[in-house]
């Protein structure tokens, strides 16, 4: 039986990947930080469902002595580091915490590594926010970053740490360079969440408007549980390699907006107010992925359209907050 650490499990796509991993068999570890005891409702519920499958170990990134314990006691195949600040508003506003938990976190893992078991594959998690303003339109593996956030730094920083691992000590590193993905499980902080869930409480006799920046920012927008598919099937690849995935089609937040209010039958016009506080500036190249490379080495493809992600982040959210009534 192989067996998994994941940082990043009770997010997103560590909660998905961990489903994926114990599907498959794996003895599936993951990082929790000690404070989630304190408030298992809204930092667990993400794996509560299958928590009992779960090693969980207590620690921080941050702290050396805390991973080289894990490490020591469990002999892992594979190391998936998902774990990050990854919200762009909140990595500006906390550019300490960010490049500290992004950078410092990725060198800390990769050191403890290097030390007690180099023969474990790692996957570095990385963003299409690492290729920022790279000048060209769409970008693949061969497109130069060139990051205009913090986090995208930091990402970029973590990602050099890497490769410099994977050239100096002969270990088997690999990344996936994600575009933006949704589902029910997304952060509340996120626009798609935000604007599903607005939808969900007009349907329950809210009367509030919703506030909005740029409506016509387009990204590339996937489904979660494609690209966790995606990061497993990057680990098992004969070489430790870099990955774009990507949907490959451009949204707009106006399209979310549509599509989500049409669900039950709303007209999003009249109840989104467009704020100029809450516009970000203004971006030179879009970022849009070709995941050309992936779709041929690795057999990766969507399984899901973008209109059928919406439907179900607000289907879920719906039958969530019915069922907690």
């Amino acid at each position: 039986m192989k067996k998994a650490f994941i940082t990043g499990i009770t997010g997103q796509d560590g909660s998905y990947l961990a489903e994926l991993l114990l599907q498959k068999g794996y003895e599936v570890h993951g990082l929790v930080r000690r404070e989630a005891i304190e408030d298992p409702k809204s930092r667990l519920w993400r794996i509560q469902n299958i928590i009992n499958d779960l090693h969980i170990h207590y620690g921080a990134l941050e702290n050396y002595l805390s991973l080289i314990n894990i490490f020591k006691k469990n002999q892992f195949d594979e190391c998936y580091h998902l774990a990050a600040q990854s919200f762009v508003g909140h990595a500006i506003e906390d550019s300490t915490i960010t490049l500290d938990t992004n950078i410092k976190g990725t060198l800390n893992l990769l050191s403890v590594l290097t030390e007690v078991n180099n023969k474990c594959r790692f996957y570095f998690a990385g963003s299409s926010e690492m290729f920022g303003n790279c000048g060209s339109t769409p970008q693949d593996e061969s497109t130069p970053f060139n990051p205009r956030t913090i986090y995208g730094i930091s990402k970029v920083s973590g990602y050099e740490i890497a490769k410099l691992f994977k050239n100096n000590y002969n270990m088997y590193v690999c990344c996936g360079i994600l575009y933006n993905h949704e589902s029910p499980r997304r952060a509340n902080i996120y626009v798609t969440k935000k604007i599903t869930n607005f939808v969900v409480d007009l349907k329950l006799g809210s009367h509030e408007k919703l506030s909005l920046g740029d409506i016509s920012a387009k990204r590339d927008w996937g489904y979660a549980k494609d690209y966790v598919e995606a990061m497993w099937s990057i680990v098992q690849f004969a070489s430790p390699e870099s990955f774009v995935i990507s949907s490959g089609e451009l949204h707009s937040v106006e399209d979310i907006c549509r599509i989500a209010f049409s669900y039950f039958g709303y007209n999003y016009k009249d109840f989104i107010m467009v704020k100029d506080a809450l516009k970000r500036p203004k971006e030179k190249t879009i970022l849009l992925g070709d995941s050309t490379k992936a779709k041929k080495l690795l057999g990766w493809s969507s399984s899901i359209s973008f209109e059928d992600i919406i439907n179900q982040m607000v289907e879920k959210e719906y039958h969530i907050r019915i069922a907690n009534k």
